[in-house]
């Protein structure tokens, strides 16, 4: 896969703050990477640098092949932002909004009206485009600057808190284009708080923390590597004792947790083999079994609360 964001060492210091200290990562074409962190870990900083907001101090972004800082129209032309903020003018329509953008981003006006009609079909707004955006929901406005940042068609789009405040419906629907978008080959970056959203949506998750990248792997893989110590959690046809599945191969403890048995072990897959092996000799059938992973929450919590200052 070809990197479509290649950030090196980016730095960005406010007075003697320094909101942004020597972040590198990458970002690959087709991917849906999360970048997470808590308040004022740096994440809008970065993400403003690597669209040109703001320039860095040092360091430098590429994206989608061009230096943000000294090919910055060529950057812009390839990729879209969805602010937290509605950026849609409140007394301009749905219509008249995307065909601005369509005019600033050099759209021939057949291309433009055509795109727009079909944009804001696909966001559910096509009913009321000829009504003005100061009367549309929180939840419209966002599905509308979505549709105000994807008129030019481009291969990487940037979201800030995409669902932030808004209903059940509206997420849904947002979330639900977005893995659309994805399928069809749009590269995403995506800044969330909400773990779960992150969780089920991105291939890759980059954890920042006071300035600084504390990890970047699979939702999965982080889940796992934030704690070496499993836990299983099993229920048997009849009564087991606790010294019994105690002296099992690798577990640490077993402790009784209403009608089951919570198992720590240092190797999941070699317990589970054992208790399975355990049931059978014991003629006690295994009723329930279930590994007990780590939830990103809990990645997220340790990642930035580790080696706080």
């Amino acid at each position: 896969m070809t990197s479509v964001i290649h950030a090196s060492d980016l730095t960005k210091i406010f007075g003697k703050s320094t909101a942004v200290d020597h972040v590198s990562f990458e970002v690959q074409g087709g991917e849906i990477f999360g970048f997470l962190g808590p308040n004022g870990a740096g994440k809008t900083t970065t993400t403003r640098m690597l669209t040109g907001v703001i320039p860095p101090d040092t360091g430098t972004a590429t994206i989608l092949g061009h230096d943000i800082r000294s090919e910055p129209v060529l950057a812009k032309q390839g990729f879209g932002v969805v602010p937290e903020t509605s950026n849609a003018y409140m007394d301009l329509t749905a219509w008249q909004n995307l065909m601005l953008m369509g005019e600033l981003y050099g759209l021939p006006r057949s291309r433009a009206e055509q795109r727009s009609s079909d944009l804001l079909g696909m966001v559910g707004l096509l009913e009321r485009k000829d009504q003005k955006v100061q009367a549309y929901s929180k939840g419209m406005k966002q599905r509308l600057i979505l549709a105000m940042a994807l008129i030019h068609e481009p291969e990487l789009l940037f979201l800030d808190e995409p669902t932030s405040g808004l209903d059940v419906q509206s997420t849904q629907m947002i979330l639900a284009l977005l893995r659309d978008l994805n399928r069809q080959g749009t590269t995403i970056f995506l800044t969330t708080h909400n773990m779960e959203e992150a969780n089920r949506l991105c291939h890759r998750v980059g954890i920042i923390r006071a300035g600084k990248i504390v990890a970047i792997d699979a939702p999965e893989k982080l889940k796992t590597a934030i704690d070496r110590v499993h836990k299983i959690e099993v229920s048997f046809d009849r009564e087991i004792s606790g010294d019994a599945l105690s002296g099992l191969n690798s577990v640490t403890s077993a402790n009784r947790t209403g009608d089951k048995w919570q198992i720590t072990t240092q190797d999941k897959d070699a317990t589970i083999r054992s208790l399975v092996t355990f049931s059978q000799q014991n003629s006690a059938a295994i009723v329930t079994l279930n590994t007990l992973a780590p939830s990103l929450d809990d990645a997220f919590l340790r990642l930035t609360q580790e080696a706080q200052p």
